[in-house]
């Protein structure tokens, strides 16, 4: 695999201080180490405090060491998705966290390193595994799959349109010989539907691409049961950051977030609460957190990332 540069710029890197409030000999945990930029950044803004990083790209993992080398005395990094985090840190024997951040989705480097598979922009293999060490494929998905199931995939997770009719071709050209290239797939996507070859803002493709990436790392599933089990990890006071970048994931962390600040569940009726219902955490944001305009300029990632933020109770 070629060595693509870790040219990463944290997303709101202002804001996820301002809203993680890190404190000097705090513990916490970025569940989506990544660059490093986030976790570099919370070292520097609380002296003495300690970091445990987790990522499922061991790519990354050996980047972050390199560059988290000046606090190596106060990190502790893992091969391990963020919703391992409670199993981690029994391991460590913590027994809770200051704070922790979440930064969901794909990688800048994963996205620029073509072997990978992630983008059209590159002839690749399918492959699109954020761990590149197990699971399926995202070619074992296109050839093996069946038009309901591919159709269903490219409508729940990219919102696809033209979903059915984008998995009856890819089922039809399997016949004749697999899809295994990036290119292929972006050929045959912008070649069915409508107006495919007319010059536009963003790639025919891009949707199907986003949605067999979010099936091949079950990433929603990851999103629902991390977020979740995440709330747990937090002391009181602690708190929970999380940045995603599109609908699908903003909208479920929005509404675990709801669940686990909502007090009293007796029906509406009932004259006096007799569920003794406690809400978990206090919610810090209450609209999502957008970047500046300054930001937009300079990274051109941020322009879909949302901020959310929770205190524990």
């Amino acid at each position: 695999m070629s060595e693509a540069k870790f040219q990463h710029l944290s997303v709101m890197p202002d804001e996820v201080l301002r809203w993680l409030q890190p404190v000097p000999g705090g513990v916490y945990l970025d569940g989506t180490l990544g660059g490093a930029g986030h976790a570099r950044l919370i070292l520097e803004a609380a002296p003495g405090s300690r970091l445990i990083g987790l990522d499922r790209d061991p790519a990354a993992l050996t980047k972050a060491k390199q560059i988290l080398a000046p606090f190596a005395e106060r990190i502790s990094l893992h091969h391990r998705t963020f919703d391992q985090a409670a199993e981690v840190l029994q391991e460590l024997g913590v027994d809770a966290l200051d704070g922790m951040l979440l930064d969901l989705g794909v990688s800048s480097h994963q996205l620029d390193t073509p072997e990978r598979g992630f983008s059209f922009r590159h002839d690749a293999p399918l492959d699109m595994r954020m761990d590149p060490t197990v699971g399926e494929t995202a070619a074992e998905v296109v050839n093996q799959y069946s038009e309901d199931e591919l159709s269903r995939i490219f409508f729940r997770y990219g919102e696809e349109r033209f979903a059915r009719r984008i998995a009856r071709r890819i089922v039809g050209r399997r016949q004749q010989e697999p899809l295994s290239r990036t290119a292929e797939l972006a050929g045959l996507i912008r070649d069915t539907v409508p107006g495919g070859h007319r010059p536009s803002r963003i790639h025919p493709a891009t949707r199907v691409f986003q949605a067999l990436r979010i099936q091949v790392n079950a990433e929603l599933e990851q999103v629902e049961s991390g977020v979740a089990r995440a709330i747990d990890l937090l002391r009181t006071g602690g708190r929970l950051v999380v940045i995603s970048f599109h609908s699908l994931e903003d909208r479920i962390v929005k509404n675990l977030f709801r669940a686990a600040a909502q007090g009293c569940v007796c029906p509406p009726k009932l004259p006096v609460c007799q569920c003794n219902h406690q809400p978990k955490v206090k919610i810090l944001t209450r609209k999502g957190v957008r970047a500046t305009p300054a930001e937009l300029e300079i990274n051109a990632r941020s322009r879909s990332a949302i901020l959310r933020a929770i205190c524990r109770c």
